[in-house]
């Protein structure tokens, strides 16, 4: 059975190089099958991936090989019992992948042929939605004053960083976060890195600013969060455990008592519009906002500074006037 087959595709093959060389624009269409079948095989795959039937994939493919070398080798008794099966192979493939093929085939009817590969969706977009759910867990996490550190990595990278924690590899959501963060869990002590629109890592440590300037009621993860900014381009978001307020540490600043607007335009400004650039006269408009957001966030910052060492020049002087 093998033999005849394989005869008949060396005449087909051999006629198809003959038309080639007599039409060699043939080969731009050639080029175009090739790619759409590289993309039905990667769409197959990812859609048999986390399913049993990628399992059976691989045991066709290896009964496959078997029959082939079956066949080189001459073991007739073996080969006649393999091409006996192959013969009903299309019809037990198409039981084999029924809930698959159903899928496919319903993925193709409901949504456009792009979203079937995964690729609906633009990275501008992706990073857009990773931020609102980022920010929708740090105001949770700031309403019953959880202690958190996320860290948005952009052109340096932080792998060094990232194997320092606990390798995650997840798509963000609010619920993980918030849950990472739960005290007193394995997880929560330390900051997490978010790489490639994905929870990279968590309960990663990060360097400490040792600048001695700063206030000195800032606890240690307002401390690495500025230590991270200043030893590469990330962003750092911050809750404090103690006030319930967000922080943003970039460029070796922080930038303190931050509401949900102003930690949307920043995280926007510095991860979206910073990359990709202005799309429309929306992003334009929240650029603008960015900037007045950062000014008054500076101002909130240089007060509290203003504060904090008042509060510690009154502590020293009260404590002198006692001794």
């Amino acid at each position: 059975m093998f033999e005849k087959v394989n005869e008949q595709m060396q005449i087909d093959f051999s006629a198809y190089l003959n038309e080639l060389r007599t039409q060699p624009w043939q080969i731009i269409t050639l080029i175009i099958d090739i790619i759409l079948v590289g993309f039905l095989i990667y769409g197959f795959i990812k859609i048999t991936k986390n399913s049993r039937a990628l399992q059976l994939l691989k045991g066709i493919v290896l009964l496959v090989i078997i029959t082939v070398l079956s066949n080189v080798f001459r073991l007739r008794i073996l080969n006649f019992i393999l091409t006996s099966f192959m013969t009903y192979g299309v019809i037990a493939l198409l039981l084999i992948f029924q809930p698959e093929l159903r899928r496919a085939l319903e993925q193709i009817g409901s949504s456009t042929f792009t979203k079937m590969f995964g690729i609906d969706k633009s990275l501008r977009d992706k990073t857009k939605e990773d931020i609102y759910k980022v920010v929708i867990a740090v105001q949770e996490m700031a309403k019953t004053k959880t202690g958190a550190l996320i860290v948005f990595e952009r052109d340096i990278k932080l792998q060094d960083i990232v194997e320092t924690g606990v390798v995650i590899d997840a798509e963000i959501s609010p619920q993980l976060i918030a849950n990472i963060f739960v005290p007193k869990t394995p997880l929560h002590d330390g900051a997490v890195i978010i790489a490639n629109n994905k929870i990279s890592s968590a309960a990663c440590i990060l360097p400490l600013t040792d600048d001695k300037d700063l206030v000195k009621g800032l606890g240690t993860r307002h401390r690495a969060a500025i230590g991270i900014s200043k030893e590469s381009d990330a962003v750092a978001v911050v809750v404090s455990e103690e006030t319930g307020k967000i922080s943003i540490a970039k460029d070796g600043t922080l930038i303190v008592d931050v509401d949900e607007d102003a930690l949307k335009r920043i995280l926007m400004k510095n991860l979206i519009i910073a990359r990709f650039g202005p799309e429309e006269k929306n992003d334009r408009f929240s650029a603008i906002k960015g900037k007045v957001a950062d000014r008054k966030a500076k101002i909130i910052e240089y007060k509290s500074l203003k504060k904090n060492k008042k509060e510690n020049k009154d502590k020293e002087t009260d404590k002198n006037i006692k001794e």
